[in-house]
């Protein structure tokens, strides 16, 4: 079940090109005893403690379980990662049903704890999002917003099933050709295709689990990564440790479902900044108020369609890019919103594309990162339709056009291409919907913001009822834009409790923020 917008890939809310300062240890050595090592804060340094877990994952072997180790060594790539990381390779089965056979190595990256032995829960596994992220270089960029977690956890992510440096699906005509085809799709990692789906990577959770040492999986989810960590929750209950999920998909809609509701969220937070423009900025570009805006973008549309403008980089802006480019901002929240009425001028007025598409770049939603070089698109659509069984016909492909273009003047006609996702994909889907409830878990706590415009907030409010009476705990931030930590002050303070203490907050507990 895919967050990104559909058919094309671009990078909640949640933005940050974090750089990271390694500590420095000093060692005293030679004549003076009463020296100590210290670390970089002056507190002295302890011989680290690696924990262990005894609840290996069932039907695994044991090369895979008891007897693989992790072997974290300095990390090669990405270049953000050279300092203060450490990266290693976990062996999993390809086929989870065949477990003696072919195996795959998941790429994995960590930043260790900085706090004490003595306070340290264990890792906090993050997946940022997509599906199509890659966590290995994910780590690195966000780490600033998960530091203040550094005192009692080591923040691990990895690159998913298809992505990045695990089975990386490839979908190009080409081998440098990082488009899509569904014929190049099947050609290139036909052989891949059945086993890099949701339910896949919640198994490899459970085995990464396991081999770091933790009885429980303390995990944060942001977006499509909730869908992963409710996944996991279904799968493994006993298991389940504080997990956070964050800007959560709904997992009682199916693919074309959730398209509907994405575009009309989009719409509406478009109206709320159209709004806002009319009343707070000189000259804005969309008018007197909503209706004006969508009048205004219809025409921008229609001339960009015609022509597209110069974006930069040899890069033109067409109409599609322009909703897509647009909803980017608005996942950024209030923040976004001086920035887009200014791409927007420039754009109307000089038929400059060039600052609506790297504002797009620079602050678009996590969940649709892809730089040129890796794959994002193509492990977006295979994990997407690996996922969804739906496979429609074209009487409901007709009608669910027709449905996504009605819901929102501004952004429906692009989104409408979303329904073809999955048409003649050449594999079966698992399901309609996700399957979530995790009866016997420990509390997860669900975060929905009421702004969200590419995950909606209803989606939050069925995840939390879908995980189960006593398992889902509701936070609902009164926020714009797509994810609330840590911009939401009033979050993180309730996040960072649960993860360090386990407890959750009273039911019906909300946040206010930006749209309060």
């Amino acid at each position: 079940m895919s967050d990104a917008h559909p058919i094309r890939s671009s990078t909640p809310g949640l933005s940050a090109g974090a750089r990271i300062i390694a500590g420095v240890v000093l060692f005293a050595i030679g004549a003076v005893g009463a020296w100590l090592q210290h670390d970089a804060s002056g507190r002295s340094a302890e011989p680290r403690t690696e924990f262990t877990a005894n609840n290996p994952p069932a039907g695994l072997t044991t090369a895979l379980t008891t007897g693989q180790h992790l072997r974290w060594s300095r990390c090669t790539s990405p270049p953000t990662a050279r300092t203060g990381y450490d990266c290693a390779a976990m062996k999993a089965p390809l086929d989870y049903r065949k477990p003696g056979g072919r195996t795959i190595d998941v790429a994995l990256i960590r930043h260790k704890a900085t706090g004490p032995n003595a306070r340290r829960i264990g890792s906090l596994v993050l997946n940022f999002g997509g599906p199509g992220v890659s966590g290995v270089s994910g780590l690195p960029e966000r780490l600033n917003q998960y530091k203040p977690l550094l005192d009692r956890y080591d923040l691990v992510s990895f690159d998913p099933r298809g992505v990045g440096a695990t089975i990386p699906v490839r979908c190009g005509k080409t081998a440098d050709d990082t488009g899509y085809d569904n014929d190049a799709c099947a050609e290139h990692s036909g052989a891949l295709l059945p086993y890099i789906g949701t339910s896949h990577t919640a198994r490899d959770l459970d085995l990464m689990r396991y081999l770091l040492g933790d009885g429980r999986l303390h995990y944060f989810g942001v977006s499509y990564g909730t869908a992963l960590g409710a996944v996991y929750a279904h799968l493994y209950p006993a298991h389940v440790g504080r997990l956070v999920l964050e800007a959560s998909v709904d997992p009682t809609e199916d693919l074309n479902e959730e398209q509907v509701s994405q575009v009309k969220a989009v719409q509406a937070a478009f109206d709320r900044f159209a709004a806002h423009c009319a009343a707070r900025i000189r000259n804005c570009p969309t008018g007197d108020g909503p209706e004006e805006a969508a009048r205004r973008m219809a025409r921008l549309a229609d001339r960009l369609e015609k022509k597209p403008a110069p974006a930069g980089d040899g890069r033109n802006l067409d109409a599609d890019d322009l909703a897509h480019a647009v909803s980017d901002h608005l996942d950024s929240g209030t923040d976004g919103w001086s920035p887009l009425a200014k791409a927007l001028t420039a754009l109307i007025d000089h038929n400059d594309g060039r600052p609506l598409s790297k504002g797009a770049d620079d602050t678009g939603s996590a969940d649709r990162a892809a730089t040129p070089r890796d794959n994002g698109r193509a492990a977006l659509i295979a994990i997407t339709c690996a996922d969804s069984s739906l496979r429609p016909g074209f009487e409901r492909l007709d009608r669910d056009e027709a449905r996504i273009k009605a819901a929102s003047p501004v952004f429906g006609a692009a989104w409408s291409t979303g329904i073809y996702l999955c048409y003649d994909w050449p594999f079966d889907g698992e399901r309609a919907t996700l399957q979530v409830n995790a009866d016997g878990a420990a509390p997860v706590l669900v975060v929905g913001g009421t702004g969200d415009p590419t995950t909606p907030y209803p989606g939050a409010r069925h995840m939390a009822r879908a995980l189960g009476d006593g398992v889902g705990v509701l936070l609902t931030a009164e926020e714009e834009g797509h994810g609330t930590y840590p911009q939401n002050r009033c979050v993180t303070k309730t996040v960072d409790q649960y993860l360090r203490t386990g407890r959750t907050p009273a039911p019906g507990t909300v946040c206010r923020g930006s749209m309060s």
